[in-house]
């Protein structure tokens, strides 16, 4: 279940070459060509062009079995059923590919040649790790149909949706269905050589609301001729963060946090409009919707206080990733027996940030587990979506034996 040194040395290479040229999503081009290409060498059947164009699905069947015809047939019905899928379904494993309109600080001899694009939340590793996993499986047996994912557009893209949407659980892109997905994130947090994961909940929903507060321009030394939108927004600002402390119950969990804010052209003019945009992160989902309410009600009756009015906008963002119980208990096992308990965390609580691997968990069992990138010893270890961050390369080969081991449990 191992990368030899050889094939180890030629799958960091790709990570760095990938990491040099960072897409964002659904431009993802040059990622997608490189994995087709890794794939196909190793005589996988790929099927490329998926979820927009970049996404890129390899099937591998059960050892002895013939491979599955038909790329975009419908699956057999009964075919999932049991622990494991049973009959032709196959186990999922996903990667994520694209990269992040963040400007690289690293200094590294690889580090991005894209101005204003880097992999700064490692899924060029996450590609690595996925194409290492491709060179282990083309070459042991496998008791069971495996399907690679290769998704883009993870980064508020929605990705994963979009392939749910073409049908790759059922099994109209590969022929085969999916009976269980597994999908990984490097983890700063986590010591490296270790993995971890909770049952239930592992990361939060992610909505953003948009709101424009509109009221009457005025001059500066003039306020009381006018209506105050930056005034407005102010307290709208102030007032959202009742929903947490005020409208949800202290043991649940809800983060409302406004990131944009927007307003006036000069220094001498009340403008007519101010407007900000914020995100909500919940666990839950009724405390998902009973939120959102509240944060409505709460812009816009603030807003009439101050004579002014609030247009809100909701764009839906990914559901919460939930992993089921019965799968990660499996997991757990599995790890376990693998790596030794000292090396598996047993996550306590969930984080609030969110994933599109939350897709494939709504329709079939799955489990997302986070994969230990910090080495130890120095001082500070960038984090996720920071500038001077960069995927461990020394995590890849426990990475691989996760999903290799998943992939081929009986």
């Amino acid at each position: 279940m191992a990368l030899s040194e050889r094939e180890l040395s030629e799958v960091v290479s790709i990570r760095h070459d990938l990491h040099m040229h960072p897409e964002i999503a659904y431009q993802e081009v040059r990622t997608a060509g490189v994995i087709a290409r890794e794939l196909r060498g190793l005589g996988l059947r790929t099927i490329d062009g998926l979820a927009g164009g970049t996404g890129v699905v390899a099937h591998l069947p059960a050892t002895g079995e013939a491979g599955v015809s038909g790329a975009r047939g419908g699956a057999r019905g009964g075919e999932i059923g049991g622990a494991h899928g049973g009959g032709l379904a196959s186990v999922g494993l996903r990667a994520d590919i694209d990269a992040l309109p963040i400007v690289e600080q690293t200094g590294l001899s690889y580090a991005s040649a894209v101005p204003g694009k880097m992999h700064a939340c490692g899924h060029d590793g996450h590609t690595a790790i996925m194409l290492g996993v491709a060179r282990v499986l083309a070459r042991v047996r496998r008791p069971r149909a495996v399907t690679l994912v290769f998704q883009p557009a993870e980064e508020g893209g929605g990705g994963g949706e979009r392939l749910c949407d073409e049908g790759l659980i059922e099994g109209r892109i590969t022929g085969t269905p999916i009976a269980e997905m597994y999908g990984l994130h490097g983890w700063p947090d986590i010591a490296l050589g270790s993995v971890g994961t909770r049952p239930g909940p592992l990361l939060a929903s992610t909505d953003e609301l948009r709101v424009t507060i509109r009221g009457v321009q005025s001059h500066a030394a003039y306020p009381h001729q006018g209506r105050d939108a930056v005034l407005a927004m102010a307290h709208c600002i102030t007032a959202v963060q009742s929903v947490a402390s005020r409208s949800v119950a202290p043991t649940d969990s809800v983060v409302v946090s406004v990131c944009i804010v927007q307003a006036g052209t000069a220094v001498n003019v009340l403008p007519q409009t101010a407007s900000f945009a914020a995100t909500l992160r919940c666990l839950k989902g009724s405390t998902r919707e009973l939120a959102k309410r509240r944060l409505s009600e709460i812009v816009s009756g603030t807003a009439m206080a101050f004579g002014c009015t609030a247009e809100l906008h909701w764009e839906d963002g990914y559901p919460v990733t939930h992993n089921d119980p019965a799968l990660t208990a499996a997991w757990f096992e599995l790890a376990d027996g693998a790596l030794g308990r000292e090396r598996v965390v047993r996550i306590e609580h969930p984080t609030m940030g969110g994933e599109d691997f939350s897709y494939y968990a709504r329709l079939c069992p799955s489990v997302f587990f986070c994969l230990g990138l910090n080495p130890g010893g120095a001082e500070r270890t960038a984090s996720l979506h920071q500038p001077e961050f960069d995927f461990n390369d020394a995590a890849i080969p426990l990475g691989v034996e996760m999903f290799c081991r998943l992939a081929t449990r009986e």
